[in-house]
């Protein structure tokens, strides 16, 4: 059995994927499989992959079945399920991997008691500069329970690809798979809020590739099946952290500002509703909603007046 699994969801990606199976070639450590899993798409991927396959059995070809749904999500909780390694990682289709990520991941997870590696991912236009530095020197800190405020507000990022799970981590997780954006940030803060502890290293194992055809992209476009995602997510991570006594008041804040943004989903409302407010609770967060866009309106003018500048 392989010590790692990578997962890689691919869609119409030909353009791209054998640079990215070619960074996982590189890796200095070898005790990996990589599965790839087909979101049906039409493009000349598989006729790309064919020599790639033949030439290194590690690599592993799928087309998602109809037991999964269309989608990201789908395709990965498939290659979920497909996985044998003792670690799980998910690599995108249009990205370069830092030769040491699978080695210095590993080394994380089998001397610590923990459960995930977190590390750093840097972004790149165009063509990809291969100077990597393979410097094994770096600080770390442990990620526990206590930071779900921190991944959720993205103080502390937890990148889809940028975390090697213990594959223990997915017992009874999977991604919700009718979103279509967001749902690695609500599965993640689901996983870490189940009490499990892991570690974020401070060096750059991980680089995605920007372009306006990526569900990010489509979301700050926009995009109404991206922007209607979010809403979704936010409201299922709403109801992990109510029923794990999670919610605090900040974070309860931040999703109520968040929802001034979603308001032709009436998001606000169904945060109200999902969350069962004493009469006190709902007047008091009614307040807040309705009078936030005018206090943000005198802050930006204060700030703009230089009023709150140093």
């Amino acid at each position: 059995m392989p010590k790692v699994s990578i997962i890689m969801a691919t869609y119409n990606r030909a353009e791209y994927i054998l640079e990215s199976l070619q960074s996982i070639q590189a890796q200095t450590f070898k005790d990996w499989e990589c599965i790839i899993i087909d979101d049906g798409g039409t493009d000349n991927t598989a006729e790309i992959l064919a020599p790639i396959l033949k030439q290194n059995i590690r690599f592993k070809y799928f087309i998602r079945t109809s037991k999964y749904q269309k989608g990201l999500p789908g395709s990965r909780n498939y290659g979920l399920d497909l996985a044998q390694g003792d670690y799980v990682i998910f690599f995108d289709d249009d990205d370069i991997v830092h030769p040491q990520n699978l080695e210095l991941c590993v080394k994380e997870l089998s001397k610590q008691n923990v459960s995930f590696c977190r590390y750093l991912r840097n972004v790149f236009f165009d063509d990809f500069d291969y100077n990597f530095e393979f410097s094994k020197d770096y600080a770390s800190f442990f990620v526990t329970k206590s930071d779900v405020e921190k991944l959720l507000i993205n103080e502390l990022p937890f990148n889809s690809c940028a975390v090697m799970w213990h594959r223990t981590c997915f017992d009874g997780n999977r991604f919700v798979e009718h979103l279509m954006y967001a749902e690695e940030w609500e599965l993640y803060s689901r996983i870490l809020s189940s009490d499990i502890k892991g570690i974020s290293i401070e060096k750059c194992l991980f680089f995605g590739r920007k372009h306006a055809d990526s569900n990010t992209g489509e979301f700050y476009s926009n995009n109404p099946i991206r922007r209607a995602s979010k809403k979704d997510a936010i409201l299922l991570v709403l109801e992990n952290l109510k029923e794990k006594q999670l919610l605090s008041s900040s974070l309860l804040r931040y999703f109520v500002t968040m929802a001034t943004d979603f308001k032709e989903y009436n998001l606000f409302t169904q945060i109200i509703a999902l969350l069962e407010l004493s009469i006190f609770e709902k007047i008091k967060w009614q307040f807040f909603y309705s009078t936030f866009p005018l206090r943000l309106s005198v802050y930006k003018l204060k700030k703009k007046s230089g009023k709150y500048n140093s």
